[in-house]
């Protein structure tokens, strides 16, 4: 007598109760596992991307819209800084390193920064074509950036005004790609990297077109002054541009110790003009904010969890209560009691452990598709889909329930008396 065999039918013979079974244990596992997922995904990149980053200096505003911005690259910047003011921080003796970002322009959605040759250091990016870029309009791409937009050596392309795809063009600025960096599984695969200069460069033109409207009226060095101060960038041949005009958008900071960490942002926020947010603790609040919505979500797919858990129960409950003359049969032909008993439980476990893996590849295809949606609006694309342990624990649970829920029926079946079934049959 092949046991399974024997479960399998019965379990495809109550095609109702069976789909009802599988479908909430389905839901159940899959919402917790695809959780769980996005959860691990989500924290992993978020750490991937501070990298050595102990502190952002920016533009008065919100520190985690600061920190968005400057750090993930997934919000619109605060406003823009002095770059003479920042570079005084910079020569502070708690800080070891600050590197300056100038952002506001992109190619096809993708951000052009303007930086220097110390941040992909922070992500260690090595370039596997070309080299770094050495003077302005020059570019080296992130992979994902070279990948997405087939862009290789030599190749030039022209920034559009905004963060997002359909500004305005600055076609007479083209940039030109010089390098491009392997993958590091950080913010630094979705940017175009350049020299600050060609931030404050790219503009230059319509300053021009600005003074050509305008030369009926002379402006003063007043108003001059106020026009560098609306755009935040530097201009020049010819445009004599005082150093306290030259502006960037953010900077990072790595601090030479502890001590960094606990005068420097209270200084910075304090005594200066300037924002300073610190990664670590903005990064955490986001995550308590998180935390209600996933916690929510968590115990309602626990509930479905055990809603399912009872419809197995029923299920099998019903299934014996119709299969008592079947049982006694059985029984008069040489099965055991414990062989009955086994039938029970392994119908049980085969259909929790069915849902279960039902469970999972809804969550992978869940993930999948909250993957697309990341890509397509912040660039920002999952791993590879690696086994947690938490999903263990998971199906471990979800085969408890299933034990649980078929321990009842296997004790009536343990229990059944033979002679009277048959009688009343």
């Amino acid at each position: 007598m092949n046991l399974f065999r024997l479960s399998v039918r019965n379990m495809t013979s109550r095609p109702l109760s069976t789909t009802l079974s599988l479908v909430l244990l389905t839901l159940g596992v899959g919402m917790i596992a695809l959780l769980v997922q996005v959860d691990r995904h989500i924290q992993q990149q978020l750490q991937n991307n501070i990298g050595e980053i102990d502190m952002v200096v920016g533009a008065k505003g919100s520190p985690l819209q600061l920190i968005l911005s400057a750090v993930y690259h997934i919000d619109k910047p605060t406003g823009n800084i002095s770059l003479q003011e920042a570079q005084k921080l910079k020569r502070n003796r708690l800080v070891e390193a600050g590197i300056p970002l100038s952002y506001g322009d992109s190619h096809q959605g993708f951000r052009i920064v303007g930086t220097d040759q110390q941040y992909p250091e922070l992500y260690k990016a090595s370039v596997v074509k070309g080299a770094l870029w050495q003077k302005p309009f020059e570019v080296t791409l992130g992979a994902t950036v070279a990948m997405k937009l087939g862009l290789d050596l030599g190749d030039t392309f022209t920034g559009s005004h905004g963060l997002v795809d359909g500004g305005d063009s600055h076609g007479e600025h083209p940039f030109e790609v010089v390098g491009i960096f392997g993958y590091t599984n950080s913010v630094l695969d979705q940017l175009i990297l350049t020299a600050t200069e060609s931030v404050w460069l790219v503009h230059h033109h319509e300053a021009e077109i600005t003074g050509i409207a305008d030369a009926a009226e002379e402006p003063t060095q007043e108003e001059h002054a106020h026009e560098h101060e609306d755009t935040g960038h530097v201009h020049a041949e010819g445009w004599e541009v005082p150093d306290e005009d030259q502006q960037i958008t953010a900077m990072l900071v790595k601090f030479r110790g502890p001590m960094g960490m606990v005068q420097l942002p209270r200084l910075v926020n304090e005594r200066t003009n300037m924002q300073a947010a610190v990664p670590a603790f903005e990064i955490s609040r986001l995550f308590s904010l998180m935390a209600v919505g996933v916690d929510m979500l968590s115990a309602i797919a626990r509930l479905i969890m055990m809603v399912a858990g009872l419809s197995v129960f029923i299920s099998l409950y019903n299934a014996l209560r119709d299969r008592q003359y079947e049982m006694a049969l059985m029984r008069t032909y040489g099965a055991t009691r414990w062989q009955l008993v086994q039938l029970v439980v392994q119908e049980g476990l085969l259909l929790t452990l069915t849902g279960s893996l039902l469970g999972l590849l809804f969550s992978r295809i869940g993930l999948w598709l909250v993957s697309g949606l990341m890509e397509a609006n912040y660039h920002y694309a999952f791993g590879g889909w690696v086994w947690a342990a938490e999903e263990g624990w998971l199906l471990a649970t979800a085969l408890a329930i299933g034990l649980l829920a078929s321990l009842l029926p296997a004790i009536r079946v343990f229990r059944i008396n033979i002679s009277k079934t048959l009688a009343d049959a």
